[in-house]
Parts: C-alpha cells; structure tokens; sequence
C-alpha cells in the first residue's frame, strides 16, 4: 500500500497528465522544470527547519505552479497555445481552482517575478486584473524564489544568486531587492 506521501505525488502528477496526456516534448520540459524547482524548494525546507515548511504542500505546488503554459503562445518552449505567456500563472491557477487545490492555485498565480503588484499591473498594461499577485506564505515564497533559478529555455542550467538577481533587474529593482532578501533568508 502506498505511503500518504506516495499518494500525494501520484495525485499531482495524475492532475500534470490530465493537461499533458501526450508524453512530448513540453510535459517533459514542464516535468523537468517542476522537478528542478521542487527540489530546491525542497532543500530550503531541510536546511531551514525553524521555517517549519508545509514540505507535502511544497513539493506539489513546485510541480503545478507551471501547469498552465500549455495555454499560452511561447513556441520556443514547445508552447503553443494562444495566450500571453504573462498569463500561464493566471491560467494554472484557473485549472487548479477547477481542480479544488485552492493553495496550489495561489502559487500559481503569484510566482510570476517576485510577484505582481496592482499598481504594477495597472502601470504596465499587463493583461492581468489590477490586483495584488504576491506570494504570501512562506511556501509561496520559497517557491516563487526556487523558480527564479531555473529557466525553461535553458533548462540544463541552474542560475546563480547573482545571475539571478541580474535577470530580474528588467523587472524593476524592487523585484531584484525582494528576491536579494529571500536569498540572505533562503542561502
């Protein structure tokens, strides 16, 4: 009989293959990426007990936060839906919500950057209601920053703090600075 942990990754990847039935090129990538981001979230959790990381929650959210790039148009990643790539979080957490997995829906839609601001929003035109999209709890957040490190276009690499840092500077340097604390936090 399968272990409660057992179970729970065979859930989340029966919700990952519900939207990617084909094994192709994107359900590997997004698996590859998942995997790459839950690990480090994972590490985190080890190396900071006193956080006192929901580590069963972690691991899932880590492989779905993704989950909604199949909708969007972002064919250098194997994509090729007909959204805006900016919306695969928004998207995701649409799936998730339809899914009942309200706190895996809420990374979803606020790894985007270190998060987006309503006023962000508003000032830049995004295609996103003008509302707050900021991870909040510390999972959010540990999740939003292990996925700072790992980039589908190059998904064999693995980005340092700096490099990181650097990346998201076209941002704004809010985003960079926020993304510095969770490092000092985080490291």
């Amino acid at each position: 009989m399968p272990s409660a942990a057992d179970f729970m990754k065979m859930q989340t990847l029966d919700v990952i293959y519900k939207y990617y039935p084909e094994d192709n090129a994107l359900r590997r990538l997004l698996l590859h990426h998942s995997r790459q981001v839950a690990d480090r979230a994972l590490a985190i959790a080890r190396k900071h007990p006193e956080l006192q990381l929901d580590t069963a929650f972690l691991e899932r959210a880590a492989m779905l936060h993704d989950i909604g790039v199949f909708l969007t148009d972002a064919p250098g990643i194997h994509c090729h839906g007909t959204q805006p790539y900016l919306l695969h979080g928004r998207l995701g957490a649409q799936l998730l919500r339809g899914e009942g997995m309200e706190r895996e829906a809420r990374v979803c839609e606020r790894h985007t950057g270190t998060g987006l601001t309503a006023r962000q929003i508003a000032e830049q035109g995004l295609p996103l209601p003008a509302i707050d999209l900021l991870p909040e709890t510390e999972e959010e957040q540990v999740i939003c920053y292990a996925d700072k490190f790992y980039s589908k276009s190059h998904p064999e690499r693995e980005r340092t703090v700096e490099q990181t840092a650097e990346s998201l500077q076209k941002f704004g340097e809010a985003g960079v600075l926020k993304f510095l604390a969770w490092a000092k936090k985080y490291e």
